[in-house]
């Protein structure tokens, strides 16, 4: 399906030049930085002159001023070359700048908005705890206004931060009032270098391994209330409305991976024989192609979709959580069926390193994990659809 009529003139040069730089600068070291689990710094420092780290931020600000159907466009690009690439790339744009743009204010963003968006810097989202994932409501971490009421004392711990071992800045959250549980979160924009942000240990992780993660602990981390993102009590809110964003963008990085593996897939089932045929002639072959491009557009069609949605709400403030979750839910369990369906086509060197189609397959797993699990996708849109609440 073609869904060239929902993109205009400046789309299409925007997939053409991340295309183009992505398939030059990242996709050539990709293994590389994935085998030694190496952040790879200088390709983020180009990305960032390239304005792909703030697509959506306005240029006074250090952004590149786009709309949202081009930062899914460029993040499909450059998923398609490396997905650990594009989950720093995400967590910049979405995670740790849309959150900023839409409630920060004005010196929030000259401080700690600009120097992300502009590719200076690298920013991270710090909401999930060990024992608080999708459960953000549950989370431990506190946050005790100093008796003087100019500052806040933070102390905690959260895992499983995206950047968090390189990060200059976080946007963090924290109980300021656990009695009102969700209500009672606040968010707060922290320094990377601020005594008492202590940084914890590397995951090895299966996939994304050039995309650094890591556990922060929090003792007696003192945060001026200036630095306090929207209101206290605001922060769930927050949170949820940065996710929707950021749900999209994970989406747009399924869908990139899926074409990816559907790409390599074509190349080899029209050079591989057996049997004296190209195995691309075997019917089997060809219901995994067939397979794999219609869920790859129907992807696609959900993704533009929601980003027109995200769209329409920068002027009417509405939610696009439905169409976010939906697009995010069959997007990434694409990747996951096309990453799998690749690696079966390849045979046993797409079981081998020689082939980045092993790669594609570890990377695709975690798209149906981080920023809300399948399962939490399906109770997002099952109670907006419904109307009813349910029971986890």
């Amino acid at each position: 399906m073609n869904f060239d009529f929902m993109l205009n003139e400046e789309h299409h040069m925007i997939r053409e030049m991340v295309r183009e730089f992505a398939q030059r600068e990242i996709a050539p070291v990709a293994a590389e930085y994935d085998e030694k689990g190496e952040f790879p710094l200088p390709v983020i420092r180009k990305m960032g002159e390239l304005g792909l780290m703030g697509i959506e931020i306005p240029e006074e600000y250090g952004g590149a001023g786009l709309d949202t159907l081009s930062y899914v466009i460029a993040m499909e690009e450059v998923a398609k070359a490396d997905v650990a690439t594009s989950t720093i790339m995400s967590v910049n744009n979405s995670l740790y700048g849309y959150g900023i743009l839409r409630f920060g204010t004005e010196e929030q963003k000259q401080k700690f908005l600009a120097p992300v968006a502009s590719g200076q810097a690298i920013g991270a989202y710090a909401l999930t705890e060990p024992q608080s994932g999708s459960d953000a409501a549950n989370m431990k971490t506190r946050a005790v206004l100093s008796d003087d009421g100019s500052y806040y004392i933070i102390n905690g711990r959260k895992s499983w931060i995206t950047s968090g071992p390189v990060a200059d800045y976080f946007v963090i959250f924290a109980m300021t009032d656990p009695e009102k549980r969700h209500r009672g979160v606040t968010a707060f924009l922290v320094e990377g270098d601020t005594p008492g942000l202590i940084r914890g240990k590397v995951e090895p992780k299966l996939g994304i391994r050039a995309s650094a993660t890591s556990e922060l602990f929090f003792e007696d981390m003192k945060v001026p209330v200036e630095n306090v993102l929207g209101e206290p009590g605001m922060g769930f809110k927050i949170a949820m409305a940065i996710l929707d964003a950021g749900r999209i963008g994970i989406a747009a990085q399924s869908l990139g991976v899926a074409e990816a593996a559907l790409e390599a897939s074509l190349n080899w089932v029209r050079e591989r024989e057996a049997f004296g045929h190209k195995i691309g002639e075997f019917q089997g072959i060809q219901w995994k192609i067939a397979d794999m491009k219609t869920r790859i557009e129907a992807a696609r069609g959900l993704i533009y979709n929601a980003a027109m949605a995200k769209e329409k709400a920068k002027e009417t403030g509405e939610r696009y959580t439905l169409e976010a979750s939906m697009a995010k839910l069959f997007a990434s369990e694409t990747a996951m069926f096309c990453t799998h369906a690749a690696v079966q086509i390849h045979g046993g060197m797409g079981y081998s390193k020689e082939l980045p189609v092993e790669r594609y397959f570890r990377d695709a797993k975690i798209t149906e994990i981080y920023e809300g699990t399948s399962e939490i996708q399906r109770l997002v849109i099952a109670r907006l659809v419904t109307g009813l609440r349910g029971s986890c």
